[in-house]
C-alpha cells in the first residue's frame, strides 16, 4: 500500500493545488489575531461540513479538531492514531505588499505562514477523504488558535482533552523562507528551545542625579544586575548545553539629571534542557533580589513560563525523513540545526511521539528572501502542493 499512498497523495495535492492556493489566499486575506480566529474558525468548518467529516468546534474560543475515520477492513493495513496540527493566528503587523490577497483587516497580516498551515490541512483532509477506503487509521486534524501568545493554545487544546483516543504520533510542520520549494527540513530529537519571559522591577524612591549620595541609583543597579545575570550563561551553564538570556528592554522614565524611582527590564530565557531550565528561573529571582537589596533598593521579579523545550522523538524523525525522500527526492530533505526560537507545538512533544518540521517557501529565482513577521512576507504558492501532499503521504505511512 505504501506505493499506492505515495502515488495517489501525489496525484491528488496536484489535482487540488489551485483549490488549496485559493484557501491560502482566502486565509491571507482575512487574518485575526491570537484567540480571536472567530472568520477563521467558521470558514474551516464550512469546508468540514462540506466533505462531511466530524468535529468539535469551539475549543479555548476557536480550536477546531476533526477526525477523520479510515473505513478498510483489511486485517493487513495499520490502524494507528495519528494527530496532524496547524496554527491559526495572524500576527499585528500592517501588510505593505501589493498583491491580490492583501490583508483587509488593517493592521493583522499572515506574515508567519500559519495561512499556509491552514490550508495545506484543508488539503490533507481533502486528500485522505478522497482515500478513506483504503485506510483503517482514525487522523485528527487539529485547527489550533493562538501560537503566537502565551500561554499559548497548544496547552490549552491539550488541557481540554481534545483525544477521544490518545494518538500514537502527532505531526506539524512550518514554513521556512530560507528553504527553497520542492524541500523540507527536519532535525532529530532536540529542535527548539523553551522560552520564558522575565519583567524585573527595580524600585528607590529617586531623586537628583547631582545629589546620588542623598538616593538609591536605580539605573546603576540595574545596569550591575543585567551584568551579572549574563554569568548565569558564561559560568553556571554546562558548556554543551545551548541557552540564551537576553534582555532587550530597559525602562526608566528619568532625565539627564533625574534618577529615576522605578527602572523596568525585560527579557527573555532560552535553553534546550527543562531541568536546567527550572533551576536558572529560581537563580535570576535570587541574583535580582540579592543584588538589588544589597544596594539599597527594593526588586519583584516576576517569569512567564513559556513554552517547552520541543523534541522531535529519533525513531519517528528517522521514518519521516527516508518517506520523504521517497516522496520529494533523495536531496530533498535536508538537516536543521538547533533553534534557540520557540514554539508551543512543544506541548504536544512533551507527551506524544512527535514530529515538527519545516517546508520549504523561498522562491529561488528571487534574491531577497521575505522574511517571517515582517510587513512583505510571502511565500511561493508551490510550496501548497508540496504541503498538503506530505502530510498526507507522512499521516498514511508513518
Amino acid at each position: 500500500m505504501n506505493n499506492f499512498f505515495l502515488n495517489k497523495t501525489k496525484e491528488f495535492s496536484k489535482d487540488l493545488k489551485n483549490e488549496i492556493i485559493n484557501y491560502r489566499r482566502h486565509f491571507h486575506k482575512y487574518p485575526e489575531l491570537s484567540f480571536n480566529e472567530f472568520e477563521t474558525s467558521k470558514f474551516i468548518c464550512k469546508e468540514l461540513d462540506i466533505l462531511k467529516i466530524p468535529y468539535r468546534n469551539k475549543i479555548a474560543k476557536t480550536g477546531i479538531v476533526a477526525v477523520l475515520q479510515g473505513k478498510s477492513k483489511s486485517k493487513k493495513i495499520s490502524k494507528k492514531i495519528i494527530a496532524i496540527r496547524s496554527d491559526m493566528d495572524a500576527l499585528p503587523i500592517k501588510e505593505e505588499n501589493n498583491i491580490s490577497y492583501k490583508s483587509k483587516n488593517e493592521g493583522i497580516m499572515h506574515a508567519c505562514g500559519h495561512d499556509v498551515h491552514m490550508a495545506c490541512l484543508l488539503g490533507v483532509a481533502r486528500i485522505l477523504k478522497k482515500l478513506e477506503n483504503y485506510f483503517s487509521r482514525k487522523i485528527y486534524l487539529i485547527f489550533q488558535p493562538a501560537e503566537e501568545i502565551l500561554p499559548g493554545g497548544a496547552k490549552l487544546l491539550l488541557e481540554e482533552n481534545i483525544f477521544t483516543e490518545e494518538p500514537e504520533i502527532v505531526i506539524a510542520q512550518h514554513i521556512s523562507p530560507f528553504i527553497e520549494v520542492g524541500n523540507i527540513a527536519l532535525r532529530k530529537g532536540l529542535y527548539m528551545a523553551s522560552c520564558d519571559e522575565i519583567y524585573i522591577k527595580i524600585l528607590s524612591e529617586g531623586g537628583h542625579a547631582a545629589m546620588p549620595e542623598k538616593t538609591i541609583d536605580t539605573v546603576l543597579i540595574s545596569c550591575h544586575i543585567v551584568i551579572a545575570l549574563q554569568q548565569i550563561i558564561s559560568r553556571n551553564k554546562p558548556a554543551n548545553l545551548p541557552a540564551v538570556l537576553s534582555f532587550g528592554k530597559i525602562e526608566t522614565g528619568g532625565a539627564q539629571n533625574i534618577i529615576p524611582k522605578e527602572v523596568k527590564i525585560e527579557g527573555t530565557l532560552r535553553t534546550m534542557d527543562e531541568e536546567w531550565r527550572k533551576k536558572t528561573k529560581e537563580k535570576i529571582k535570587k541574583i535580582v533580589n540579592l543584588m538589588a537589596e544589597s544596594m539599597g533598593a527594593k526588586s519583584e521579579v516576576k517569569i512567564l513560563d513559556g513554552y517547552p523545550v520541543l523534541k522531535n522523538d529519533e525513531n519517528i524523525s528517522k521514518k519521516a525523513e527516508k518517506l520523504g525522500k521517497k516522496f520529494l527526492g533523495a536531496n530533498k530533505v535536508k538537516n536543521l540545526e538547533i533553534s534557540m526560537a520557540s514554539e508551543d507545538f512543544s506541548y504536544f512533544s512533551q507527551k506524544y511521539p512527535s514530529l515538527f518540521f519545516r517546508i520549504g517557501t523561498k522562491n529561488k529565482e528571487e534574491k531577497n528572501i521575505k522574511k517571517q513577521h515582517t510587513s512583505t512576507f510571502d511565500i511561493d504558492e508551490n510550496a501548497l502542493e508540496v504541503g498538503s501532499g506530505i502530510m498526507s503521504y507522512l499521516a498514511l505511512s508513518l
